[in-house]
């Protein structure tokens, strides 16, 4: 059996699993172990297993995951999110379309203390939702620009797909934080414009200025003082070099447990829930990254990655032409798995291809400029049809709007998401520009 065929039976075997529902994780294990079988045999395959665990989870770069996650929760158990949901509408309820607006604001001031699209996404739908249809708010608008807000969670630092990329690379952490701060706030900018576009060329989707909209206050800026204080402590103290990320995520973590204690709203079973709920996730992405170990090594026995990226370089295609087929392949991806078991099979396969091209810029930065271009094609994926999890979730939470008209929805963001990816692909300087006066 050649190699290649060998590879195709694995990815098979995956898909043929994912699609009877067995979880990715345990698909991908499942996959890799017959793979590693057909090459190996039982002995050699044992001995990796016995060692695989404690190997991949010693590392002590991983335990900035459920931080950031813990994180997370106490903002979304503290009512956090309303106090910026309340704050966003104050600034932006002037404007047409001003709800929706504060929507995307809100979502990406969460997502800086939250690190997940879809936690971002639920957390922002809850709040704001209900206000947005009491305004005449159409479906597909709020639904649209509330899937779209939350893939900002994972734009704007911190970011567990980043960190789960700088860790598979070993690249810094913090680096990788500035880097991504430019394009999310390029995002950011670039659905609120698509917003204010949208409603004046389709009517009926908001209703023109709203003067019952609570104009701003010193009490609505009062309220999200304290999230204003943990983002400036956790970042601060990071790019200032007085901690680590990993620090920074504990101390983050604490300071958000506090800012929700002031909230008055983080009850002891919530309390309770923020741990049980990290827990959960934690172990979800641990186990992910056992079943893409075992399925990257699998593949690794092979030699068909390795053999895969010196036949990318002989061909001597355009740089830009490779990595804009790998972003390609990420937004095909995206219909059938989720972020995090994309990167962990991906990443190995790609990176080495990515890392032989010349790209005008050190190794370093090239890492840097790569890892933030998956990051986003990762988030548009997110919102693609036919799957697009983060409109799952919103349409689930928005019971009377139609799957369809969600879909509709996140059209105009789609159109700001290529129009992104495709200034920061042809001008990778937008990427780089902070990581100097930050790191």
């Amino acid at each position: 059996m050649s190699a290649l065929t060998l590879c195709l039976i694995i990815f098979g075997a995956m898909l043929v699993l994912m699609a009877i529902r067995v979880p990715i994780a345990v698909s991908m294990f499942l996959a890799g172990t017959l793979g590693y079988l057909i090459q190996t045999g039982w002995g050699p395959y044992s001995s990796f297993l016995n060692n695989l665990a404690f190997a991949r989870f010693a590392s002590y770069d991983l335990s900035v995951i459920p931080l950031f996650i813990l994180m997370g929760h106490f903002a979304t158990q503290g009512g956090i999110s309303k106090a910026l949901f309340q704050f966003a509408a104050s600034v932006m309820g002037r404007f047409k379309g001003g709800l929706a607006m504060a929507a995307v604001l809100a979502s990406a001031a969460f997502g800086s203390i939250c690190g997940s699209s879809v936690a971002t996404a639920a957390t922002i739908t809850g709040v704001a939702l209900p206000e947005m249809k009491r305004h005449g708010y159409s479906g597909r608008l709020s639904t649209g620009t509330l899937a779209a807000g939350g893939t900002l969670g994972i734009l704007i630092p911190p970011s567990v797909p980043l960190v789960i990329y700088a860790i598979l690379t070993e690249q810094n952490i913090a680096k990788l934080f500035a880097a991504a701060m430019i394009p999310g706030i390029i995002a950011m900018v670039g659905y609120m414009i698509a917003i204010a576009i949208y409603v004046r060329l389709v009517p009926g989707q908001a209703p023109e200025v709203d003067d019952n909209i609570e104009r701003f206050s010193m009490a609505a800026l009062a309220g999200i003082a304290p999230i204003a204080a943990v983002f400036i402590i956790v970042f601060g103290g990071i790019y200032g070099g007085f901690f680590t990320p990993t620090e920074g995520a504990g101390v983050g973590a604490a300071c958000t447990f506090v800012a929700a204690l002031l909230k008055r709203e983080l009850t002891y079973e919530k309390f309770l829930h923020c741990f049980y709920a990290t827990a959960l996730s934690t172990a979800m992405i641990f186990m992910i990254f056992m079943g893409a170990d075992v399925m990257n090594a699998s593949l690794a026995r092979t030699q068909v990655p390795g053999q895969l990226a010196e036949m990318v370089v002989s061909m001597n295609l355009a740089p830009l032409m490779v990595v804009s087929g790998i972003l390609l392949l990420y937004v095909v991806l995206g219909a059938v798995m989720d972020e995090l078991s994309m990167l962990l099979l991906t990443i190995p396969i790609f990176f080495p291809i990515i890392m032989k091209l010349d790209f005008g810029m050190t190794p370093e930065h090239t890492a840097i400029w790569f890892g933030i271009m998956v990051l986003m094609t990762v988030g548009f994926g997110m919102l693609a049809p036919p799957v697009g999890l983060n409109v799952y979730v919103v349409n689930g939470m928005a019971k009377d709007v139609p799957l369809s008209e969600s879909y509709k929805g996140i059209m105009p963001f789609l159109i700001s998401d290529t129009i992104r990816t495709l200034l920061l692909l042809f001008f990778p300087g937008i990427t780089l520009f902070l990581i100097p006066y930050l790191t």
